[in-house]
């Protein structure tokens, strides 16, 4: 199993959105979401790169030390639909950034 993450998230008293990545930092995704949480920010989505479908946000290399700001906006993500393939999935945008967090829905 990959320890890559994405996370998409909400910082309430600041009124901004992001999208992270994490690709060897963290054994757990519990591990990921305890720092950010412990910073004041809201996890509204985080997932696997087994379960999730790039769009137009490409994946991060290796590294256990960083963790990588994909996207980011003032307000909150945007739920849309998203056509791939002929199928609609439920995605996620930020800014000009989407992914489908969920490929079997």
């Amino acid at each position: 199993m990959s320890n890559y993450f994405r996370v998409a998230g909400y910082k309430p008293d600041d009124d901004f959105c992001f999208i992270i990545d994490s690709n060897g930092m963290f054994e757990k995704k519990w591990q990921l979401s305890a720092l950010l949480v412990s910073k004041g920010l809201k996890i509204l989505n985080i997932t696997t790169e087994e379960d999730m479908l790039d769009v137009n946000i490409e994946k991060v290399e290796h590294d256990t030390e960083h963790i990588f700001l994909r996207a980011s906006k003032f307000g909150k993500p945007e739920n849309i639909d998203y056509k791939l393939n002929d199928k609609i999935y439920k995605a996620l945008q930020v800014g000009d950034k989407i992914y489908i967090p969920n490929k079997n829905n």
